[in-house]
């Protein structure tokens, strides 16, 4: 037998034994799968020589949902007075009602404070603000600023047509009303306001006119101040698709002049 013939048994071992070695190491935690990228060679396609792999980022998206869920609760029970003016509640105490931790709670308070809802309290929480009538009639005159002459305007240019495809939300907004619950009638006034303002097509007009709308909202009031109010909805949107710009001047400085 030649030393070819010996050699050959030799390099199928060596072969067979590197395969092994390679296999076994692939499924070492961390290795990669590519032979190739464990010899350090360059490899084409995802990373080049010397690059780790980008690490997936951890999802965050559970704790800002739960701070947006907490965000709306407690709007919500600002509007319905179950978080009264000038009261003072501490994060763990709202986090216990909620069912959370504190931090979500302190982040939703947080927004609320930007928003000019609440006010912070050094070591105890935050206090619910008291918006009087001055404070009210000041937000409603501003409000009429920005939003009279953009309807105004969008009355003369957008055609009937647009006005008519929002009657669902005028009508929701009067189903709101009778319901007597203010926090869901807050809801569908913004509504309202914001599909209205929408079709001037201003981002920022639409998000400011919301700031103003949730800093406006009284907590005072009943079922027939919400009833009357849902009414120059119905009646606003008649007057835009009728094209009466009169009537249209008067309902919308009306309507935020009697909410002041």
């Amino acid at each position: 037998m030649n030393q070819r013939a010996h050699a050959a048994p030799v390099e199928t071992a060596r072969a067979s034994a590197r395969s092994r070695s390679e296999e076994s190491a692939r499924e070492a935690p961390g290795f990669p799968a590519d032979p190739q990228a464990a010899r350090g060679e360059h490899t084409h396609g995802e990373h080049t020589h010397g690059e780790r792999p980008v690490p997936q980022p951890r999802p965050a998206v559970q704790r800002a949902s739960v701070r947006g869920q907490i965000l709306d609760a407690l709007r919500t029970a600002l509007v319905s007075g179950d978080l009264a003016p000038g009261e003072v509640y501490s994060g763990p105490a709202l986090g216990e009602r909620f069912g959370v931790s504190a931090t979500p709670v302190r982040e939703a308070m947080q927004q609320l404070a930007l928003e000019g809802a609440v006010e912070v309290v050094p070591n105890r929480g935050f206090r619910v603000v008291e918006r009087g009538a001055r404070e009210l009639a000041e937000l409603a005159e501003v409000r009429a600023l920005i939003e009279v002459p953009v309807m105004l305007r969008l009355a003369r240019s957008v055609p009937a047509e647009r006005w008519a495809a929002l009657r669902p939300l005028a009508e929701e907004s009067v189903r709101a009303a009778a319901s007597g619950c203010r926090a869901t009638y807050a809801e569908a006034d913004r509504a309202f306001h914001r599909a209205v303002l929408a079709l001037a097509g201003n981002e920022q007009l639409v998000q400011i006119a919301e700031d103003l709308h949730r800093r406006a909202v009284p907590l005072r009031g009943g079922r027939a101040d919400l009833m009357s109010d849902a009414g120059e909805h119905a009646a606003l949107l008649e007057a835009l698709v009728a094209g009466e710009l009169d009537a249209v001047r008067r309902l919308v400085a009306g309507h935020f002049t009697g909410a002041g």
